[in-house]
């Protein structure tokens, strides 16, 4: 990587405090159906209603950290496109970038989510296709969009939906990134959007304009076919592209109720990995949106403290964490409780049982 881009992310960090949003993410916002506590979708007789999607969640989070962030996706115009409305509200997501589908066939992504418990695994159901998201454009927006924020993120569920929304997605990016605003990129693969080199070749297609990357040490390994250590494999990122940030995950799964979670984050500037003890023995009560947990306490991190990566780290081990305990795609905690959760995560003396 060229040195004068290390100075004009590290610039970047600072130069976009006046703008209008620290984060904006592009992506499906879709409605989720669970049957309650661990009953099968098989059987049972109801579903609760929630609304989610990977790039919402992350924004949601960072959100209740206290960083100004908004959501930019398209929804259906009825009574189910003002049920997400109000939600993307609720958690503190500004709505200015939602627009609305007005034809007839519009329609929400839905996706049903049956919990898992030993040796039960959790079941996903999706029923997305052919939905509003797929007609998004870059048509929809002005140009002030593109300089409204300092941190643009995305996924590759994104890039997946359709050859529309992935256009749109990476056109967008190039805007954003011609502006000056820093790109984020989860690579969040789904195999039942598109196969691995499919994948492959076109994220690599859009990592010249990524400065902050996600990508799972698994998801490096089946999707990049990257071998060797983790460290060289993060490294090997920056190196092929002008990545500033590479960030991998790392959860082990002893059962569904019961899961160890940490990861890594390579600063390419210091050519530094910063780590820390893995939070052991979550008792998870949902962990579809803990991922996307994650990327909002490193983005919250890295624009609240100048891109300092060990402070990224902390928060999104933290909110990660702290999301497999919370029922649904979205967290609720604010800045004092995950400082807290951090806190007695570096404790070495005595914690007390409960926060009171």
């Amino acid at each position: 990587m060229r040195a004068g881009a290390f100075r004009e992310r590290e610039e970047g960090w600072k130069m976009m405090e006046k703008r209008d949003f620290d984060l904006l993410s592009l992506g499906e916002i879709m409605l989720r159906l669970s049957p309650p506590d661990n009953e099968r979708i098989t059987r049972g007789e109801g579903f609760g209603k929630q609304a989610g999607g990977a790039e919402l969640n992350s924004a949601a989070g960072a959100a209740m950290l206290g960083l100004r962030c908004g959501i930019i996706s398209k929804l259906p115009a009825n009574d189910l496109g003002t049920y997400i409305k109000n939600r993307v509200r609720l958690c503190g997501v500004s709505d200015d970038y939602l627009v609305y589908d007005q034809e007839k066939d519009a329609r929400l992504g839905v996706y049903y989510y049956e919990n898992g418990a030993y040796p039960r695994k959790p079941r996903i159901v999706y029923d997305r296709k052919n939905t509003s998201m797929n007609k998004i454009s870059v048509g929809d927006y002005d140009e002030a969009l593109y300089s409204a924020a300092r941190c643009f993120h995305t996924s590759g569920i994104t890039l997946a939906l359709s050859s529309q929304v992935r256009e749109t997605a990476v056109e967008m990016m190039k805007r954003f990134k011609e502006q000056g605003t820093l790109i984020s990129f989860d690579v969040n693969f789904r195999g039942n959007l598109w196969t691995g080199a499919e994948a492959k070749a076109c994220i690599e297609s859009v990592l010249p304009y990524v400065d902050i990357f996600f990508c799972s040490e698994d998801t490096a390994r089946l999707t990049f076919l990257k071998e060797g250590k983790l460290r060289d494999i993060m490294r090997s990122f920056a190196e092929g592209y002008p990545i500033s940030i590479v960030a991998s995950t790392q959860r082990v799964v002893h059962s569904p109720k019961r899961h160890s979670f940490g990861s890594v984050i390579y600063s390419a500037r210091e050519d530094l990995f910063y780590e820390e003890a893995p939070y052991r023995d979550i008792e998870v009560v949902d962990r579809i949106g803990s991922g996307d947990a994650y990327i909002s306490g490193v983005l919250y991190g890295l624009l609240s403290h100048e891109g300092e990566c060990g402070c990224a780290l902390e928060y999104g081990n933290a909110v990660s964490a702290l999301k497999n305990t919370i029922p649904g795609d979205l967290i609720y905690t604010d800045l004092k409780e995950i400082q807290g959760i951090i806190n007695e995560h570096k404790a070495t003396g005595r914690i007390a049982e409960m926060d009171r």
